[in-house]
């Protein structure tokens, strides 16, 4: 039985509707609009580490990554585009949000800052640079802000990983992360209620991957004293598919591989280094078969960047993946500075609605659960899972960017 009344569920439905309407359209305002914020301080701030989101760059001022929705306390992205018809405004000591001219949200909130984002690893690095709040309890760390298929020329196309190391990593402070420094700051963190950790990064040797991923696994148990420690290996398609069973061994409970784009020959074109150094995409599908052999149906992820092809092309490889026991993310695809498709856009956000509808809706066809699509994701923040946990009558724990600051 839902937890809300048919009010309550159109309002919070709507929130899910403006959510995804700012995460296409983005906010416009003033650069320095946040000098009224305890950015840093009691509000967490944005560290852009693997991609930046914001359609220009501003290495040189502290936005927040989210805003909360009044009712719901949805986790917002906060996407800066000074082109957007929404608008956030700073007026008479509050933040409200405009769109065309109109307020729709009064005094919007944002996140406050993790303790553990004031800590420091045993080696001097500030734990906020290891992993990042994801929201609802999840920490995200990449080991790599860098991607090797950038000196081969074979980047893919959407993507801006390697650009946004440029930007932000000197201010930043963006590096390689060690074992131990991931250990380190993932026990922090699950000590102040985290529960959830996601590994990725850029391209590197496969070899390399492997040995580092197991690293990983060791610190996380060393030093939170946890076996089994929820954590999600986000990887690339191997050409030897018995390390799925290590990754396993090493107390992965999940694990995620990419694939991007459905359509084979937008495939090739959109993700040329995925098409010519792992096999092609016939082996990224046959991972992801493999995964569910090794870990289990609604263990394995796989995203797809939302907008780069045909919608039927889309929802077709949507539910292809999720009838095999595949967790799927539709992702929408944002335009960041310094990909190769800068200066393209995005489909309108009704277009990305759609697509969030019919997943959710997937999501319960094929009778996945919230502790399901929450343990896979990196984040269960987006709109799919927003839509599918509403309908299910679920509360989220409010945790990291689900929780405003008092």
């Amino acid at each position: 039985m839902s937890a809300y009344t048919d009010a309550q569920k159109k309002k919070l439905r709507d929130e899910i509707y403006l959510k995804n309407r700012v995460q296409i359209e983005g906010i416009a305002f003033a650069p320095d609009i946040f000098k009224h914020l305890d950015i840093s301080g009691k509000y967490i701030e944005q560290v852009n580490i693997l991609f930046a989101g914001d359609k220009h760059a501003h290495k040189d001022v502290e936005f927040p990554p989210s805003f909360l929705t009044p009712e719901g306390g949805y986790p917002t992205q906060l996407r800066w585009d000074r082109d957007s018809p929404i608008s956030l405004v700073y007026e008479d000591g509050q933040y409200n949000l405009y769109d065309s001219g109109t307020v729709v949200i009064e005094k919007v909130r944002f996140a406050g800052r993790p303790r553990f984002y004031n800590l420091k690893t045993s080696d001097g690095s500030a734990m906020r640079t290891v992993a990042v709040d994801y929201g609802y309890g999840a920490l995200f760390v990449a080991y790599s802000n860098e991607c090797s298929l950038k000196d081969k020329g074979l980047d893919c196309l959407f993507c801006n990983i390697n650009a946004t190391k440029s930007l932000y990593g000197e201010a930043q402070g963006i590096s390689w992360k060690t074992p131990q420094q991931v250990g380190e700051t993932i026990a922090a963190g699950y000590k102040d209620g985290y529960s959830h950790l996601t590994v990725s990064g850029g391209f590197i040797a496969e070899r390399r991957e492997v040995e580092y991923y197991l690293d990983v696994a060791e610190a996380v148990q060393e030093y939170t004293g946890l076996e089994d420690f929820n954590g999600t290996a986000c990887i690339g398609a191997p050409l030897d598919f018995s390390v799925f069973e290590k990754y396993k061994a090493a107390g992965f409970r999940t694990i995620a591989t990419n694939v991007e784009i459905w359509n084979g020959k937008l495939f090739d074109v959109i993700c040329p280094g995925k098409a010519q150094q792992c096999g092609g995409r016939r082996n990224w599908l046959n991972t992801l078969d493999e995964e569910l052999r090794v870990f289990g149906k609604h263990k394995v992820r796989t995203t797809f960047v939302a907008g780069l092809e045909p919608k039927q092309s889309l929802l077709e490889g949507i539910e292809d993946l999720t009838e095999r026991g595949v967790v799927v993310n539709p992702s929408p695809w944002n335009v960041c500075v310094g990909s190769p498709l800068e200066g393209h856009r995005t489909p309108m956000y009704d277009w990305h609605w759609e697509i969030a509808e019919k997943t959710a809706a997937l999501y319960k066809r094929y009778a996945f659960t919230w502790d399901e699509l929450r343990d896979a994701n990196a984040s269960a923040t987006m709109v799919p899972c927003d839509l599918f946990r509403l309908e299910a009558g679920i509360e989220a724990k409010e945790t990291g960017q689900a929780r405003a600051a008092v």
